[in-house]
C-alpha cells in the first residue's frame, strides 16, 4: 500500500515536466517505489512522452534493467557513500541506481554521459550539495569499478543475494529446497528478459495466416512447445495492431499451459473463478470453439469490463461475465461446471522476470497469507464442479506453500477429488502427471505451478 509520504512524492515528480531518457527513468522507478507497476508504468509513460525510439528503448532498458539488479546497484553505491545510500530522498537514489546501472552494465554507453546527465538530474530534484554529491560517488564509482561481492565460499547465500539481486530471505529458502546450482540458474534466468510470447487468437483468424502475416511485416516468428503460441521479436507496430484488434494476446507459454490442463471442450460449461484481466478466460473460449458457456468470475467489478470489452473484440461470444467473489462460486453454481478453473492470487513469484519489482515487494510473511486465501478460495468454488468434472489450480508463483501444500490439504479434506494426469508437451521434459512445476530456468516459462484433479462420478454432497 502507498503511504501518504510516498503519495506526495510520487505528485511531485508528476508535476515536473520530464526532459529524457534518463529522467524519465528515474521518475518512473520513483513511482514504482511507491508502489505503481513498472511494466504498466512504462508503457504509459512513454505513450505520453513521445520520445524518439532509441531514447524510448533506453528509457525502458533503464528502468527494468535497474529493477532487477537494484540490490547489486545497491551494494556499490553504498560501499562509496558508506551506508548512508538509503537515507538519501528516493528520487536522487533512483537517479544514481540508474547512472550505477549504466557504469556497471551498459558497456556501450560512455561514462561520461551518465555522469553528467545524473549530476544535471541530481541538481534539479535536489539541491548543489546531492549534484556534488553525485559527482562525487559516480566519478569514484566509474573509476574504481564495482564493489567486491560477498565471498560465494564463505557466504553462499549473501553472494548469491547481491550478484543475482534477489532478497537474502528468498535465496536461502531456494537454497534450502534446491541447493546453489540451481538456486544460482532460477535468479539468473529470473534476471534475463523474458521473451515476447502471445497467443493467436483462433476464432479471428488461422494460426498460420496471422504468422506469414507478421513475417510479411519483417517480424522475426518462432513457434512455441504450445501450438497457439508464438515467440516474436520486433515489428512492435505491427503486433500492437494485432493485439489491439483482437488476434493475438500476450501471453507467457506457461499461462497457456494452465488452459492445456483444463483441456476446455466445445459444448461444455467452464467456470474462470479469478477470471480478470482474462488472459485465460479468453484462451478457454478459443480452445472451446465459442461453443459453450464461460462463467468468468472476478470480485473487481471494473476488470470484469474490461474483460467483456476484450472478449468482444476476440469474438469470444461464450464469455459471460459474473461479478462474485470466488469463495461464492460453489453456492451459486452447484454442480453446474464441466470444469472449474481457480487461476488464484498469489505472491507472483513465478513472474519475476517480467516484473522484477514483485522480488522487492514480497516478503516471506506474504506467503502463508496468501496461502490462506488460496485454500479459501478453493473450498468456496470446488461444489460447482459436477460430478465426473474438472478442477484445475494454478499459481504464478515458486513456492510451495502456494502450490503442492494447497493442493495436499484440499485432497485430504476432500475424497470427491483425485489427482488426474496431463500429458504435458513433450519439449518440456515433464513426465506425465496431475501436477506440474514449471520454472524459468528449466522450462523457459514464467513460474506456475498447475494441478489438475477430477471429481469423482459418485460423489455426494
Amino acid at each position: 500500500m502507498v503511504t501518504t509520504r510516498r503519495r506526495a512524492v510520487v505528485s511531485a515528480v508528476r508535476r515536473v515536466p520530464v526532459r529524457s531518457a534518463r529522467e524519465l527513468a528515474s521518475s518512473i522507478l520513483v513511482r514504482v517505489e511507491g508502489g505503481a507497476f513498472a511494466n504498466l508504468l512504462l508503457h504509459h509513460e512513454l505513450a505520453r512522452a513521445n520520445l524518439q525510439p532509441a531514447d524510448a528503448a533506453l528509457t525502458t532498458e533503464l528502468v527494468l534493467g535497474t529493477l532487477r539488479h537494484q540490490s547489486r546497484l545497491d551494494w556499490s553505491l553504498a560501499g562509496v557513500i558508506r551506508g548512508r545510500f538509503g537515507e538519501l530522498p528516493p528520487h536522487i537514489r533512483a537517479i544514481l541506481r540508474t547512472a550505477a546501472y549504466q557504469l556497471l552494465f551498459l558497456s556501450r554507453i560512455p561514462a561520461h554521459a551518465a555522469v553528467n546527465e545524473a549530476v544535471s538530474l541530481a541538481r534539479r530534484y535536489g539541491h548543489s550539495g546531492t549534484a556534488n554529491l553525485a559527482n562525487a560517488v559516480l566519478r569514484r564509482l566509474s573509476s574504481d569499478g564495482e564493489r567486491t561481492l560477498p565471498d560465494p565460499v564463505t557466504d553462499p547465500p549473501g553472494h548469491l543475494a547481491v550478484h543475482h539481486s534477489h532478497p537474502l530471505w528468498l535465496i536461502q529458502r531456494w537454497l534450502t529446497r534446491w541447493g546453489v546450482e540451481e538456486t544460482d540458474a532460477l535468479c539468473s534466468a529470473n534476471n534475463t528478459p523474458a521473451p515476447w510470447t502471445a497467443r493467436v487468437n483462433v476464432l479471428a483468424s488461422p494460426i498460420d495466416d496471422t504468422t506469414h502475416e507478421l513475417e510479411a511485416a519483417g517480424v522475426i516468428v518462432n513457434r512455441t512447445v504450445m501450438p497457439e503460441g508464438l515467440e516474436v521479436r520486433g515489428g512492435f507496430d505491427e503486433r500492437h495492431r494485432l493485439v489491439q484488434g483482437g488476434r493475438l494476446t500476450v501471453q507467457d507459454v506457461g499461462a497457456m499451459l494452465v488452459t492445456h490442463a483444463l483441456d476446455p471442450r466445445p459444448g461444455e460449461t467452464v467456470i474462470d473463478a479469478c477470471a480478470a484481466p482474462g488472459g485465460k478466460t479468453t484462451h478457454i473460449a478459443e480452445r472451446m470453439h465459442n461453443r459453450g458457456h464461460v462463467i468468468a468470475c472476478d470480485v473487481h467489478e471494473g476488470k470484469l469490463q474490461t474483460l467483456s470489452r476484450r472478449a468482444e473484440a476476440m469474438s469470444a461470444t461464450i464469455v459471460h461475465t459474473h461479478h462474485a467473489d470466488a469463495r461464492t462460486i460453489g453456492d451459486a453454481f452447484k454442480m453446474r461446471a464441466d470444469r472449474l478453473l481457480v487461476d488464484a492470487p498469489c505472491t507472483g513469484l513465478g513472474v519475476v522476470r517480467r516484473r522484477p519489482e514483485i522480488k522487492w515487494r514480497v516478503t516471506a510473511e506474504q506467503i502463508p497469507v496468501c496461502a490462506r486465501v488460496q485454500r479459501s478460495i478453493l473450498e468456496g468454488s470446488w461444489a460447482s464442479v459436477k460430478p465426473g468434472g474438472i478442477l484445475v489450480y494454478s499459481v504464478c508463483t515458486t513456492e510451495p506453500e502456494e502450490g503442492s501444500a494447497v493442493i495436499e490439504s484440499f485432497l485430504l479434506a476432500h475424497h470427491e477429488f483425485q489427482p488426474d494426469p496431463v500429458v504435458w508437451p513433450e519439449a518440456l521434459g515433464l513426465p506425465v502427471g496431475a501436477s506440474a512445476l514449471l520454472l524459468p530456468h528449466r522450462h523457459g516459462t514464467d513460474g506456475f505451478f498447475i494441478s489438475r484433479l477430477r471429481r469423482v462420478e459418485d460423489a455426494r454432497l
